[in-house]
């Protein structure tokens, strides 16, 4: 089967801003996955949210934080750091949050591709969001 292949930059700026509140760089996406750079600031808290239809993992580049998730009775923090790995499963509720001096950064792959705004919806979270974490 012939399918194009592409090669792509990390972009200077953000595309988009994700429902929970991170910069999104986009990056590449073929029929079955897509990835992207996340960027959440120093000392910032993201909008706690979980996905109808897409799986996601993510690898931590650089900065500091935590991640919370909870699928029904099961929940956890964990500590993020460049080097770590986590999934997020469809359905996962989750809430990251930028502890160190530095913005928090990872790549992620979605699958299926990310398909649009309706995506991500609110969920009860474990840490508050503050004005400045609101989505520009």
């Amino acid at each position: 089967m012939d399918r194009d292949f592409d090669t792509r930059q990390l972009p200077g700026t953000r595309d988009v801003v994700a429902p929970d509140g991170s910069d999104v760089r986009i990056l590449l996406q073929l029929g079955r996955g897509g990835m992207a750079h996340f960027e959440l600031g120093a000392g910032r808290v993201s909008r706690p949210v979980a996905h109808h239809s897409v799986d996601e993992i993510w690898y931590v580049l650089r900065g500091q934080g935590q991640m919370w998730r909870r699928q029904a009775e099961r929940e956890e923090t964990v500590t993020l750091e460049p080097g770590t790995c986590v999934s997020i499963p469809v359905g996962t509720h989750f809430q990251f949050r930028s502890t160190g001096p530095d913005p928090l950064a990872a790549v992620g792959a979605t699958m299926p591709p990310w398909p649009g705004p309706d995506e991500a919806y609110e969920v009860p979270g474990a840490w508050p969001v503050g004005p400045a974490d609101a989505p520009a």
